[in-house]
């Protein structure tokens, strides 16, 4: 009994550091390259749109990933909402697969639009 007991607060603790109270696991996580369409049609609300699914970046008043967004020049964006809008991105991210939610942006960088627009693998998205 006192083993069993024993076990279990050793497996208790091992899962605790790895995964810490958030249940993501640290450090260890995995950094994926993303690129696609990066989606920001009104206040704190983003996503980054590639082949795979949609990948929620940040909503207004919840989930917001740690990191920065990219920075897109004035013909790498498009406008769709007074400033606010799209363009086409590569982002190295650590993700919930699950969830489709970015995590972490650990960099991120703007690429010419028309990359996205030759990607038939985005042509779903309906982006222009």
């Amino acid at each position: 009994m006192k083993l069993a007991l024993l076990t279990s607060v050793a497996l208790l603790v091992a899962v605790t550091v790895v995964f810490g109270k958030t249940g993501v696991a640290n450090s260890s996580a995995v950094v994926e390259t993303r690129c696609g369409w990066f989606s920001n049609p009104t206040p704190a609300n983003a996503s980054l749109f590639d082949r795979d699914a949609e990948w929620i970046i940040g909503v207004q008043g919840g989930h917001q990933a740690e990191g920065d967004w990219p920075a897109f020049g004035p013909k790498q964006w498009v406008e769709t909402n007074v400033h606010y809008g799209y363009g086409c991105a590569c982002l190295q991210v650590q993700v919930d697969h699950e969830q489709h939610q970015v995590l972490k942006i650990e960099k991120a960088s703007a690429r010419e639009l028309s990359v996205c627009r030759r990607d038939r693998a985005l042509k779903r998205w309906e982006f222009k």
